[in-house]
């Protein structure tokens, strides 16, 4: 019974999707904004449920068709994954009803390419096959296209062009990597190729290393990994604010693949190829860290301040990545789950705080200010403070265990001073923008009861995930337990693989 919930979290928002581009749904506004907030949070749900049942009990392995590894596809849900998916399913419950109070209709089928982006993550974190990675990568990646330009100017255009461009070379590169790959392994099933690679030998081993180097390049695009990063700050500033907030995940499937690849493929048990990556992956963190930090001191608007905020929290995971023990891995989900969900927040917190500003906007700079000081000012606090890393939110957790786990790997010197110095930029910026933006106003535009408020829809959404980080102090012992077991599932390679190959579940 169990064992068809993997594959709900790919084939609801398929079905979603589809449903929202036929009658009624199709012309009726009001219709396809109740299918897609309950289907959003049904997806949300039987995600959740997963991931309580893959924690409970063991991974679970859907083969198919009944066709099992390596010949056939599966899906592989272990506590990394269905985490993740849960995590992906609530921020699109949360864009679809922020979306509601009229961003969804500023441009086409906003709606069903939500829930299409959600069909393309939620798969690239369950599969089990690299060539699926590759499909549900493309899903997401066309998805992720059309979405970049709903209510599109011609700075959108530009910055979205750079996006496709960057991709779809990242996507032949993807092609060329996998068919190197598949030449000397002969699978694609990625259990399988972490038993075969560990058994090459001669050119072939020298073949696997270009192989997994250009898997590298594309994970690092994805993931807008230094020097891979620049078409991140403009796409992600230029595109409509709940577009934003949904990217927040899309560099995470980067960072993802970069876990579930050089961690069961080519990890300690791969012979010649054992960790090829870690060294490159170390240095790229530490430089987009710091680059990260920069261009948040330098960002001259909220939105754009955001997008450089998703760097750095790229930065910290792929740093922690490289260390490659369980409890740098540990250290890295916490630290997602809670990056993602307040960079989500930033970015919607900048639209409601621009349509308030006059023609000011989101700019750091003095202007009108805002109307609803305490509701917006005081989710603006919240968020920073958890972005900064102070007590009582999740953001000082994960600093703690993040700075303990690469102090027991012997990298605290030279991670502890990049990390602590970018989170003191952070701060500087933070602080600067908040008090620019709540307290520094123009004589002549003084609060104006002219300008519309945030919708109380709106104002529940962004509440919600900038609730998320109490939550996660509150529960702490409980989302540290989830996190140290995906760690340990990730970094168990005789379990998965036999789990895999075996088809138990």
């Amino acid at each position: 019974m169990f064992e068809h919930l993997v594959a709900l979290p790919v084939l609801l928002p398929m079905l979603a999707g589809i449903v929202m581009l036929m009658p009624p749904c199709g012309k009726n506004v009001r219709v396809r904004r109740i299918v897609s907030v309950l289907m959003s949070g049904a997806i949300t749900l039987i995600c959740g449920l997963l991931f309580f049942t893959v924690s409970n009990d063991s991974p679970i392995v859907y083969a198919v068709g009944n066709w099992q590894a390596p010949f056939g596809i599966v899906l592989v849900a272990d506590p990394l994954a269905s985490l993740l998916t849960t995590l992906t399913s609530f921020l699109a419950f949360i864009c679809a009803l922020y979306s509601v109070s009229g961003d969804d209709e500023k441009g086409s089928f906003f709606h069903p390419l939500l829930h299409f982006l959600v069909l393309g993550v939620n798969g690239a974190f369950l599969t089990g096959d690299a060539f699926n990675l590759f499909v549900f990568f493309e899903v997401l990646l066309i998805a992720s296209y059309s979405l970049l330009m709903h209510n599109a100017d011609k700075h959108t255009t530009r910055a979205a062009l750079q996006y496709v461009i960057m991709n779809l070379v990242g996507s032949a590169v993807f092609l060329i990597a996998l068919g190197i790959m598949y030449g000397v392994t002969g699978t694609l099933n990625m259990a399988d190729m972490a038993v075969k690679v560990g058994q090459l030998t001669g050119d072939d081993v020298y073949l696997a290393k270009i192989g997994g180097l250009l898997l590298l390049v594309v994970f690092a695009l994805k993931a807008a990994l230094l020097p891979l990063h620049l078409w991140l700050p403009s796409t992600y500033a230029s595109a409509t604010p709940v577009v934003g907030a949904m990217f927040a995940i899309m560099t995470k499937v980067g960072v993802y693949s970069m876990m579930r690849v050089y961690t069961l493929i080519f990890g300690e048990h791969a012979g010649e190829l054992s960790h090829m990556a870690q060294s490159w992956l170390w240095g790229l963190a530490i430089i987009t860290i710091v680059v990260g930090a920069l261009g948040v001191l330098a960002s001259q608007d909220l939105r754009r301040m955001s997008a450089n905020l998703v760097i750095v929290s790229v930065g910290t995971l792929v740093a922690l990545v490289a260390v490659q023990t369980e409890e740098a891995t540990s250290a890295a989900i916490y630290y997602m789950v809670h990056s993602t969900i307040v960079s989500a927040a930033l970015f919607l917190l900048a639209d409601l705080i621009s349509r308030q500003r006059g023609k000011v906007l989101d700019r750091i700079t003095a202007g009108r200010g805002v109307n609803q000081e305490k509701v917006l000012g005081l989710a603006f606090l919240f968020a920073a403070l958890t972005v900064v890393g102070m007590p009582p939110f999740s953001g000082f957790v994960s600093k703690l265990w993040l700075l303990n786990a690469t102090f027991e790997a012997n990298h605290a010197l030279v991670f502890w001073p990049v990390y602590l110095l970018a989170s003191f930029a952070v701060l500087v910026a933070l602080s600067r923008a908040g008090a620019t933006v709540f307290w520094k106003r123009t004589v002549k535009e003084q609060c104006n009861s002219t300008i519309e408020n945030a919708t109380s829809k709106q104002v529940i959404a962004v509440w919600l995930l900038i609730l998320v980080s109490p939550l996660l102090v509150i529960f702490a012992g409980m989302a540290t337990e989830v996190s140290i077991d995906a760690a340990k599932w990730l970094h168990n390679y005789d379990a998965m693989t036999n789990l895999v190959l075996k088809g138990a579940n």
